[in-house]
């Protein structure tokens, strides 16, 4: 039944149609509707995937080539201090212990001089840590924040020391401190570390202090504050990450060195742990690979715990926002 629509004289043209075309319009609404949706998703731009490069590619296959030939000798200790003694030197190699044991681990626990050897290797590198460390921020500020005569050449110095090999200083140091009776002494081997850190830790901790702008001396000097206080309270904090940086640095020299651990300490109830390491390995017995990787293993863990424990620390741009404004 189709609606009339009354035609009187004061009704329009377009009234009548619009009314007349009611019913069709409401019913194709969702028609038209879907379309005009169409339309707009046609029109709109569509985002295509950034294909990656060929040269990003490679890189990061090398990359990871890379990195996985870093790692694979770290997996191998691990693996092989695990192993029983048999597997370890099996044709075929093996690249996980099929029959893990704790054999090798307590192997190398209860050899002789574990714990003397660990009691030296912790008193030698806190003593490095701390005069390096001390000798190195003090004469790092010195040397970036000071104007004195002989300061290039000081530094010249201080480089070309760092640029020489510790092999090749080791003689003149073994006839020095003979003369001064400090081989097999505690404070020798300490010495001779700080001797071989000391350049480089001075060369990284004055970068930082470089970076530092100078305004916050000049404001730190306007409220009063003397040499002293702008030392200790403003510039030191602010080169924590180039005091950690050292640090690692001091840390994994002395507790990874064995020459000169070897050379200067004639007694061996003052070897180090990587002294230690070697008695694995004897003319009679021959090497207990599983012991020594074991022991290896565990040498390892402390330097892995030093860093995790300070990696928070090694955070640039702590000076940002300390100048006032």
């Amino acid at each position: 039944m189709s609606a009339t629509v009354p035609a009187g004289p004061g009704a329009s043209a377009s009234a009548v149609s619009a009314a007349s075309a009611g019913p069709a319009t409401a019913a194709d609404s969702p028609d038209s509707a879907a379309s005009a949706d169409s339309a707009r998703s046609a029109r709109r731009p569509r985002r295509r995937r950034r294909r990656p490069r060929p040269g990003r590619v490679i890189s990061s296959a090398i990359a990871v080539v890379f990195a996985l030939v870093w790692v694979f000798p770290a997996y191998w200790m691990v693996n092989t201090a695990f192993k029983r003694p048999q597997d370890v030197t099996t044709p075929t190699p093996q690249f996980w212990p099929h029959h893990p044991t704790w054999t090798n681990v307590r192997a190398a626990v209860t050899q002789s001089h574990f714990l003397g050897d660990l009691r030296n290797s912790l008193i030698v590198v806190a003593g490095t840590l701390a005069i390096s460390i001390l000798l190195g921020i003090f004469a790092s500020a010195a040397l970036s924040r000071f104007r004195f005569r002989g300061r290039r050449a000081l530094l010249v110095v201080i480089l070309a020391v760092q640029m020489l090999p510790s092999t090749a200083l080791l003689i003149p140091m073994y006839l020095v401190f003979n003369e001064m009776h400090l081989l097999g002494t505690y404070a020798g081997l300490v010495l001779a570390y700080v001797a071989a850190v000391l350049p480089f830790s001075i060369w990284v901790m004055r970068g930082f202090f470089l970076a530092l702008p100078y305004e916050l001396e000049e404001a730190a000097m306007i409220d009063g504050a003397n040499t002293r206080q702008i030392l200790f309270r403003i510039l030191f904090p602010l080169v924590t990450p180039g005091i950690i940086a050292t640090s690692i640095f001091a840390f994994v020299y002395a507790w990874n060195d064995y020459l000169v651990a070897y050379t200067f300490m004639k007694d061996q109830s003052r070897y180090t742990l990587p002294v230690w390491l070697a008695s694995f390995s004897t003319p009679t017995t021959g090497t207990n690979y599983g012991g020594q990787m074991a022991a290896s293993a565990l040498f390892s863990l402390p330097v892995v715990i030093f860093f995790l424990a300070i990696q928070r620390n090694l955070v640039s741009g702590m000076s940002a926002g300390a100048v006032k404004g």
